[in-house]
């Protein structure tokens, strides 16, 4: 029995993502072990789709219970989550506000006009660009945007960065693993590893709480893209609680079903490393598959770093959650001039 039976969900995705060997990649990386990937990448023709469809098909109904006119949320100059934003609304004739804050030491010259931001705007969301610095929390720039929609006579719906901290944030990504466990049934095997990138925390928090309810949730591995690794380690522990209670698991989470790696995050939230960019290469030049500097390619240099350690037995089949965010590459193009 789903986890979400009782938990209206609006479809702004095709449905179930696919899930893709990457042999060349598995090869690369020593052969003893099989990797694979969950395409939550391609997983909507709403401007190119993401993670954060999947989190916002559970808070649509919502939003439009409360009779809102206008979705308000906030991120990054390249936030995936903002563009989601803007599409939903734009697919339901809603109106939109977003909060592009400064999050990232990055200055390429085009970069808050290009990728995400351009789509945003693109898909007719007012797009608000603030000096703020990164943080995972509740904003006042949020919160002046969501006031400035009621002042002007509008009714405002709040969507949290990344729809995160939302309560019905981490409903995606519990489905997400009831997903996963129909999709084993048809392969014939089950995963020993899902590998993903977290940040505000949602995306491996319903994850979490969704392979609870199959006795695994240890095995999914998070890769911190923060580099503020406490507290998105406290926002998990927060949101896989809330959620555990809100979908009736049963039970606690435990510490131990909590594991994500510190270590890729450096040099800071949405500046890749050497080390990075070099996982972005091989997924690219092994599988055609992209990636980005602020999040799948963190996930992907963790990914590749915990094999070439051993970190994973041999033999072992390890899922590599694609969550999105290529778009973002068009603002880190000097990077990526010469390939």
């Amino acid at each position: 029995m789903s986890l979400l039976e009782k938990f209206e969900r609006y479809p702004l995705t095709y449905g179930t993502t696919p899930i893709e060997y990457l042999p060349r990649l598995s090869a690369a990386l020593g052969g003893e072990v099989e990797i694979y990937a969950k395409r939550d990448d391609c997983n909507s023709g709403l401007a190119m789709g993401g993670n954060k469809l999947r989190k916002l098909e559970y808070i649509v109904p919502d939003a439009l219970a409360s009779g809102a006119d206008t979705l308000v949320s906030i991120g990054g100059v390249q936030s995936n989550h903002t563009r989601m934003v803007a599409a939903t609304a734009a697919k339901l004739g809603m109106k939109c506000v977003v909060v592009q804050e400064k999050w990232v030491p990055h200055y390429d010259a085009v970069y808050d006009r290009v990728g995400n931001i351009m789509m945003t705007r693109l898909m007719g969301a007012e797009s608000r660009l603030v000096e703020d610095g990164f943080d995972i929390g509740i904003r006042q720039s949020w919160e002046d945007a969501i006031q400035s929609v009621k002042d002007r006579g509008g009714k405002p719906y709040a969507i949290p960065a990344g729809a995160s901290v939302h309560k019905y944030g981490a409903l995606g990504y519990i489905g997400f693993a009831e997903e996963v466990a129909e999709q084993e049934k048809e392969l014939g095997f089950q995963f020993d590893y899902i590998i993903v990138c977290v940040v505000t925390g949602s995306t491996q928090a319903g994850m979490i709480v969704g392979f609870a309810a199959q006795n695994r949730a240890e095995r999914v591995i998070g890769i911190d893209a923060s580099a503020t690794p406490q507290q998105t380690r406290a926002q998990v522990r927060e949101i896989a609680d809330n959620a555990a209670t809100l979908v009736g698991l049963g039970r606690k989470i435990r510490e131990d079903e909590i594991v994500i790696h510190e270590e890729y995050a450096y040099p800071a939230y949405g500046v890749p490393s050497e080390e990075t960019n070099a996982a972005i290469r091989l997924a690219a030049r092994t599988e055609a598959m992209i990636t980005d500097p602020v999040y799948e390619g963190k996930s992907m240099q963790g990914l590749i770093d915990l094999t070439r350690k051993g970190a994973f037995p041999k033999g072992s089949k390890v899922l590599y959650a694609h969550l999105g965010g290529a778009p973002a590459l068009n603002g880190y193009s000097y990077y990526y001039r010469e390939g």
